[in-house]
Order: C-alpha cells, then sequence, then structure tokens
C-alpha cells in the first residue's frame, strides 16, 4: 500500500503546478509515459488494463529500460521564481518501475537552461521507495528557476511536487507600477485560515479567475460560534493597499453575506498571533454571487504599508480570489 499524499509541506506553495504554468522543457528519454505529467495537478491514477502501442499506460514520467551506461533526467521550468522548502518525489503506482535514486539539480536563469549552464545540486543523490510519497526537505535559501530531476539508472516517477515560496521579480516592474501584492507569483502566500473543509486556501491567490467552484477557498456551513471565518494571507511585499478585488466566481448558492479586509505591518519572518493589532483596510460590505467585486474609494488605510491582509467573511462561504493592489515600499 502506498503512503496518501499528506505532506509536511502544506502551508508552502507548489511551485512546480502546471497550474502556476510550470513547464517541463525537455528530457533525456520519456518513451513509455509523457514527462508532461510530472506536473499535473491531480493526484496519480492507475488503470489495470490500459496499454499503448508502447507498453502499459502510466501516470507519470517513464523511461525505457537502460542498456547502457548514464541516467535518465528531465529538465522543468518552475511557475515562479521561489525559494525550494521540500520536495516530494512521488513514485505512486511505479512498483516494478521506479527509480533507484534520484538527484536534483536547480539554476536560476531567464532563459531555457541549456549545455553551458550551471547547475547547483539541492538535492545529492538520494534513494527512493517504490510507489511511495519521498519528501525531501531542502535547505538552500536561493531563489531557483528550473531544476533537474535526475533518476539512476532509468524507470518512472508519478509526479514531482516542489513546495516553498514564490519570490517577486522586482526586473518584471516599472518603477512605480502598482503591484497586486497578494498574487501567488508575486509571493503572496496564504497562511492560515480559520476553516478550508470543501477546498484549498491555497487557491485564492492563483493565476485568473477559477475555473469552477472548486478552484477557490470555501468553507463549511457554520452553525454558531464564530460571527465569521477568515483567511491570513502574507503579501510578497510590504506595501501600501489602494485597490481591491474580491471574485465570488461560480459561488452561487453560497458566497458569503459581507467581508472585510483588515492588514498589519510585522517584522520579517514573523506571522499574526492572537495578540496582533489589526488596521481597518475595508469596513464591511456586501457581496454578490459569482462576480467581481472592485473597491478603491472604500479602501480607508491610506498610504499606511503592511505585511499581511486578513479577509474576514461573514457567516461563512467561498471567494474564488483576492487581488490586493498597492506600491510596495520603495518603489512608489
Amino acid at each position: 500500500m502506498h503512503k496518501s499524499e499528506v505532506h509536511p509541506y502544506k502551508t508552502w506553495i507548489e511551485l512546480a503546478s502546471s497550474r502556476l504554468g510550470a513547464q517541463a522543457l525537455e528530457c533525456s528519454d520519456d518513451f513509455f509515459a509523457e514527462m508532461e505529467n510530472l506536473l499535473k495537478p491531480s493526484m496519480p491514477v492507475f488503470i489495470d488494463d490500459k496499454y499503448t502501442d508502447r507498453g502499459k499506460w502510466m501516470d507519470g514520467w517513464e523511461s525505457r529500460r537502460k542498456r547502457v551506461e548514464g541516467y535518465d533526467w528531465c529538465v522543468i521550468k518552475l511557475g515562479a521564481q521561489g525559494i525550494i522548502h521540500g520536495l516530494n518525489v512521488c513514485t505512486r503506482h511505479f512498483a516494478g518501475n521506479a527509480p533507484q535514486k534520484v538527484s536534483i539539480e536547480a539554476c536560476n536563469q531567464v532563459t531555457a537552461p541549456n549545455g553551458d549552464t550551471q547547475w547547483t545540486e539541492i538535492l545529492s543523490t538520494t534513494d527512493v521507495s517504490p510507489d511511495s510519497d519521498n519528501f525531501f526537505d531542502i535547505a538552500n535559501g536561493d531563489a531557483w528557476t528550473h531544476l533537474r530531476l535526475n533518476i539512476f539508472p532509468d524507470g518512472g516517477v508519478a509526479r514531482l511536487r516542489v513546495y516553498g515560496e514564490p519570490v517577486i521579480d522586482w526586473n518584471w516592474f516599472l518603477k512605480g507600477e502598482p503591484v497586486d501584492l497578494a498574487y501567488v507569483k508575486n509571493g503572496g502566500r496564504p497562511i492560515e485560515c480559520t476553516d478550508m473543509f470543501f477546498s484549498n486556501m491555497e487557491n485564492f491567490i492563483m493565476p485568473n479567475r477559477g475555473k469552477d467552484m472548486g478552484d477557490g477557498w470555501e468553507t463549511k456551513r457554520r452553525r454558531g460560534g464564530r460571527v465569521s471565518d477568515w483567511i491570513v494571507v502574507q503579501l510578497g511585499a510590504v506595501g501600501n493597499i489602494q485597490k481591491v478585488v474580491i471574485d465570488t466566481a461560480h459561488f452561487k448558492g453560497n458566497f458569503p453575506d459581507t467581508f472585510s479586509l483588515d492588514a498589519c505591518k510585522l517584522p520579517k519572518g514573523e506571522q499574526p498571533n492572537e495578540k496582533t493589532q489589526w488596521t481597518a483596510v475595508i469596513n464591511k460590505q456586501k457581496l454578490t454571487a459569482d462576480a467581481e467585486h472592485f473597491y478603491k474609494d472604500e479602501v480607508i488605510s491610506g498610504d499606511e504599508s503592511f505585511s499581511h491582509v486578513r479577509l474576514n467573511i461573514f457567516p461563512d462561504g467561498g471567494v474564488s480570489r483576492l487581488r490586493v493592489i498597492g506600491y510596495p515600499e520603495g518603489r512608489s
């Protein structure tokens, strides 16, 4: 029996997800199963009687059996530049065809890696178990844009999960340009919420509008107790707040009745707690079903800078996306 994909990095962002735009760029061999499968956001599946003209269909990346010296590899462009804190080299359903060992190298560059790329090893050659989640802590504190997964000597990997914190790419922004400080690719990260019974809080800051009701943050129906549910987002950069967008896309019979937005400024590395003093950014506002809601004149926090925001929803329900647009400190 394989272990379930319950991982120790649940508060970090999945940097190699295709939802963020991650791509498998090239590999040494993917004869049995395509390299693109490594980045699927879905859990890997096994279909007992499914075959292709090349052999057993597998939901992952699988190379042929190597009959020469060497090893196989796959180069991946992360969906966002980021610091990596943990990995899951998931070999689920690869029971008799998993690699024996893996290693991972990284680089940071604008263009795709080539033969001249200087790679840095962030995971040394390590044993992996078949049909399992293989979790590895990464201590390197640098930001990376690309990874190279090496498998020894050959075999199949179902998914590569890369958990970390996106780092904003200031080279992309003009001086004085407003920035969505909560956006995942700009370093925003949800760190705590009262409840995410129906869907994960990470959805809340993803690119684009939600594709369906499952692609948002939704709490269960509360029966007494707290007056509201809430979610705290660490902003990608300390800055002031000028505009806010609350999107309830696809939430029609379960959107919150009202919301309010608070914020605080904490020293780097510190997270809010029960003693944190919050500043009101937007007082209570009504929400409607399946719609984007835009707020500019309602923002009351002026030019004060913040590191975290807290969205309060009354009494409960689902929100698809939050956008917090302002000027990072030192760049307005």
